[in-house]
């Protein structure tokens, strides 16, 4: 990791979640209302997240390396490396993604999953 920023511990939760396989830890993070943009798509509150994750995330054994985190216009940022079982057509190898995550009373609140700037190494 480039930085030293602490991460907010619903994104420590997130993270440990998706790595850990452990869909309570992944969903413990998120705010009821929580919303969460991918890939063109928007899902809203926490039932439709957890079936998102289910999914996209566990069904496809996910896993995220951490390369950089910052604070930008009121939002955690992360890049990740992402690796699993999931389709790769038309994806850039290797996957390299920023999570952006806007946090309120201690749970996220919004999520928003592109792809990165620039890759990072």
């Amino acid at each position: 990791m480039k930085t030293t920023l602490q991460l907010p511990a619903p994104i420590e939760s997130y993270l440990r979640g998706i790595n850990g396989r452990d869909a309570d830890a992944f969903q413990s993070g998120f705010a009821d209302d929580a919303i969460v943009r991918d890939g063109g798509r928007e899902i809203r509150g926490i039932m439709a997240i957890a079936d998102w994750a289910k999914h996209e995330i566990f069904g496809a054994n996910v896993s995220l390396e951490l390369l950089d985190a910052n604070e930008s216009d009121h939002q955690t940022i992360i890049t990740v490396k992402i690796d699993g079982t999931f389709d790769r057509t038309g994806l850039p190898d290797p996957l390299v993604m920023e999570h952006c995550f806007t946090i309120a009373q201690d749970k996220i609140t919004s999520l928003t999953c592109r792809l990165a700037r620039e890759k990072v190494s």
